[in-house]
């Protein structure tokens, strides 16, 4: 028996180039991917969590009350714990994937994480009482973290006080992002932002 995401999408076929982010990446196969926080409370359980379910989670954010990339991101509390709700936008996301690019929408958001995962970051370091940043390689689980966390956090933008549905917003970030659009794809923005400042920081 064919193992399916949402019941549609197989996943025994997936490849994943980058070896860091493959061993860090789940592709149980679930019609619905919902956990229900089962790994909270193990040390490392995140990482059995579906990488579809993570791309949920990432959606259910208050917003930051700040401004992020020059907008403000206020949910007022659309999104706060409504999990099937954030699983409904990312169905709707992988509908549209798929019937733009004629591909296994899986497929495209792990090329989409490849893309958009940083490989250097920086960090801040004290020595003497003076406060310094250094280059850090970045760990796999944090790069799948960081990846996520933009695509996420671009479709929310790209939604913000928009007529754009939120599931448009998030398949659009997926396929550019996957394409290795430096130009629309806000992740990849991000991604080439944080290893710039951690080359200035060697």
């Amino acid at each position: 028996m064919e193992n399916k995401m949402f019941g549609k999408y197989p996943v025994d076929n997936i490849t994943i180039r980058d070896k860091s982010i493959a061993q860090v990446i789940s592709l149980k196969a679930n019609s619905v991917p919902h956990t229900f926080g089962r790994h909270s409370n193990t040390s490392m359980g995140k990482m059995g969590v579906n990488v579809i379910e993570r791309l949920a989670n990432k959606l259910m954010r208050g917003g930051t009350g700040e401004k992020t990339s020059g907008k403000v991101i206020r949910t007022h509390g659309r999104m706060q714990g409504k999990k099937l709700r954030a699983l409904k936008f990312v169905e709707d996301a992988m509908v549209i994937v798929e019937t733009q690019t004629k591909e296994n929408p899986i497929q495209i958001l792990i090329k989409a994480i490849e893309n958009a995962a940083p490989r250097e970051d920086v960090t801040r370091v004290s020595h003497g009482g003076v406060s310094y940043q250094v280059a850090v390689d970045v760990s796999a689980t944090r790069r799948l973290d960081l990846a996520l966390r933009n695509v996420a956090l671009a479709a929310l933008m790209g939604a913000f006080n928009k007529p754009k549905p939120l599931a448009q917003a998030l398949a659009d970030e997926i396929i550019s992002t996957a394409k290795g659009d430096i130009q629309t794809s806000y992740a990849m923005k991000k991604r080439d932002e944080t290893e710039r400042m951690a080359r200035s920081a060697r």
